[in-house]
């Protein structure tokens, strides 16, 4: 992803990628925490005639100001804290992803996982609200999930989702830690080591709240 540094001249804090799509299938993406706004905007103007999508994460309201002022049509996702541009997915090819919000706090994570595997071009449904504090709601939907070439399950307080459904799909699961949880949770690290301890085979961990991290893996995965 593009560096910051503290200019507002393009070439002063970042250098765009803009071979990466044809070097390796995949765009390179904004990752706008920690960026000003000047340089969101100098960014976003920079891309505005770029024929890949271009997908800004971490978004702020000021970051969404400043690109949508050099991309009127780009899409906004506020829960995700996502743009895209442009607006609408490419056609999607492959495999189906299908994403999993253990619980609805869980839901900013999982539509960032959800909206970048739909623009990077697979066919990607989200499933909401099934923790395992209620076993019944993730095993109503086992035929689904075996439908899927891929599936991001998000999930925080004892992050143990991603193992359940480890154990019932033949389908590679990317773990995504959420920063959900009473104090013991510490922030993700909990459900961060239940994961990368799950006892079922096929769990693929990114790090905690790293939606655009398991999105992008599982448009991987998934790829034709």
């Amino acid at each position: 992803m593009a560096d910051r540094l503290s200019g507002t001249s393009l070439d002063e804090f970042a250098q765009l990628d803009l071979g990466r799509t044809a070097r390796r299938g995949y765009p390179e993406a904004i990752f706008c925490e920690g960026k000003t706004a000047a340089q969101v905007a100098a960014i976003a103007t920079a891309l505005a005639d770029q024929p890949q999508v271009s997908l800004f994460t971490r978004v702020r309201d000021e970051h969404v100001a400043a690109i949508t002022a050099a991309l009127p049509d780009a899409a906004v996702d506020a829960d995700a804290r996502l743009v895209a541009w442009p607006p609408d997915p490419p056609a999607p090819t492959g495999g189906p992803v299908l994403v999993l919000a253990a619980g609805t706090s869980d839901l900013p994570v999982a539509r960032e996982a959800l909206l970048t595997s739909r623009y990077l071009g697979r066919q990607s449904d989200l499933v909401v609200d099934v923790g395992v504090a209620g076993l019944h709601r993730i095993l109503a939907q086992v035929p689904r999930l075996r439908t899927a070439r891929a599936i991001v399950v998000a999930a925080g307080m004892d992050g143990a989702l991603p193992s359940v459904v480890a154990g019932l799909v033949s389908a590679p699961v990317i773990a995504v830690p959420t920063s959900v949880g009473y104090g013991a949770a510490f922030e993700g690290l909990a459900a961060l080591l239940t994961m990368l301890n799950a006892c079922a085979p096929g769990v693929a961990v990114v790090n905690i709240d790293n939606g655009y991290g398991a999105g992008h893996l599982a448009a991987q995965i998934a790829a034709p």
